[in-house]
């Protein structure tokens, strides 16, 4: 398998050759490479990362020569453990370190691991800073330090109480509310570092957790992609222990989606739209962004209450950009992603549970009469599997000149917005792909128009 560097991060399987695979000579190569990225930066002062990771079986060792590395390119690291991705991206800003690596595939299968890289503010390095990065590694001009230089490990520590108080003393989270209504969730976290932080969190705001593949050993109980298909053993807990709701994360706890009493999925493409639902009515209205790929219900929400949406190319770091630009006080992904700058501009889970559960307890409803309050469309979410001799660029280049009466946007692959749905065609930054996703009012319409849409791309790539 071909690594795969993107906005992303540095992503591929463990084992194999050398430059096909994420493999030790690469971990090296790539580290030694973003420290000489931020040292220029820093005008030749001794740096500080920090390192944390997810509890794949790879983990250990991708992070011991990550941390070497570091060491040995004369720069100091705080190195948080296991760790959720925004936990490491607050820890950054918490230890005023000059950047951050996240050792985590999130929601790829156990075999893949990935470098995650933020600059200072805890944030993903843009796609400039990336590229530098990549150009850098390139080169592979690295010179390590002597002995007298080397970095030193300044701390090993956990953050994850520290992420939980952030989140429980934000004002929007209503403590008092969550615990009278005394909450029984199931929580599924695929055997990674959220079976510790999600029940933590629950436990400090006195709901009784039903943990479902919470031991944090790497040992994924199912594909970790927190898609309805992969989460038939929790919604099956949630109806039949009688529980309030279920709740569900990736490996790096940066998505979120739940399950509702009746062990149906809430949707994860609501669970942004729910929280922006009650972050917009406590903020007398305001802005919000999600990426092209995202429900028209947040869209929606959004009118409701006075603000205006704005669509990002899809990635993080394109959706705290929008968000920055436009003064949104919450977005996100329609992936489960949740971000809310009064805590920080990354996509967390924990902050979604917590102003979740607030929601709902001071509405007083069950989970699936939420969902019904909202406005109700259906994403068909399909693939192709790319092979070396498809012009990606001229299929969309095609699709957008056969649609051009149609509104159409480009900053991110091909969008073509119908009156009453929408198909969102663009390259995956983190899988050889072609991501085809399609949304209309109901199912049979939004499987209809991507079924329509993937003819066509057959058709112009004569497969």
């Amino acid at each position: 398998m071909t690594l795969i560097k993107s906005i992303s991060g540095i992503r591929g399987t463990i084992g194999g050759e050398r430059g096909d695979n994420l493999t030790p000579i690469d971990i090296v190569k790539f580290s030694a490479a973003y420290v000489r990225f931020i040292r220029n930066r820093c005008a030749g002062r001794r740096v500080k990362i920090v390192v944390g990771r997810d509890a794949r079986l790879s983990g250990e060792m991708v992070g011991d020569l990550v941390e070497g590395t570091l060491l040995g390119c004369g720069a100091d690291v705080v190195n948080v453990g296991l760790c959720t991705t925004p936990g490491v991206e607050m820890a950054v800003v918490h230890y005023q370190a000059d950047g951050g690596i996240i050792l985590t595939a999130s929601h790829n299968p156990r075999q893949w691991n990935a470098l995650k890289l933020l600059g200072n503010r805890g944030e993903f390095l843009n796609d400039a800073e990336g590229k530098e990065v990549l150009r850098l590694a390139q080169e592979e001009d690295f010179e390590f330090v002597p002995v007298d230089d080397l970095g030193r490990v300044i701390e090993r520590t956990s953050f994850d109480a520290k992420h939980i108080h952030a989140v429980l003393e934000l004002p929007l989270v209503d403590k008092a509310a969550i615990r009278q209504r005394k909450f029984r969730v199931a929580v599924d976290a695929v055997n990674s570092v959220g079976g510790v932080v999600i029940p933590a969190l629950l436990r400090e705001l006195g709901v009784e957790v039903i943990p479902v593949n919470c031991t944090p050993d790497g040992n994924f109980a199912h594909n970790p992609e927190p898609l309805p298909e992969n989460l038939t053993e929790i919604s099956r807990v949630v109806a039949e222990s009688g529980a309030d709701m279920g709740i569900v994360v990736d490996p790096d706890v940066d998505r979120l989606a739940f399950i509702c009493e009746d062990g149906t999925m809430f949707g994860e493409e609501y669970t942004l739209v729910a929280v922006a639902d009650y972050v917009l009515s406590r903020s007398n209205g305001g802005n919000t962004v999600s990426n092209l790929s995202s429900t028209r219900a947040l869209s929606d929400i959004t009118a409701r209450y006075g603000g205006s949406y704005a669509a990002a190319a899809v990635g993080e770091v394109n959706v705290v950009k929008k968000m920055k630009e436009t003064g949104a006080v919450i977005g996100g992904e329609g992936n489960g992603g949740v971000i809310y700058p009064a805590l920080h501009y990354g996509r967390d889970a924990l902050v979604g549970v917590a102003l979740f559960l607030t929601l709902l307890a001071q509405k007083g409803v069950k989970i699936s009469e939420l969902r019904k309050s909202y406005p109700s469309y259906y994403i068909s979410k399909n693939r192709i599997d790319l092979t070396p001799d498809i012009d990606v660029d001229g299929v969309l280049a095609e699709m957008k000149r056969r649609y051009a009466t149609e509104r159409v946007t480009d900053i991110d692959g091909v969008k073509i917005d119908f009156p009453q749905e929408w198909v969102h065609l663009r390259k995956s930054n983190t899988e050889p792909i072609i991501r085809i996703y399609a949304e209309s009012r109901d199912k049979d319409s939004a499987d209809a128009l991507a079924s329509r849409i993937m003819q066509e791309i057959a058709t112009i790539c004569k497969l």
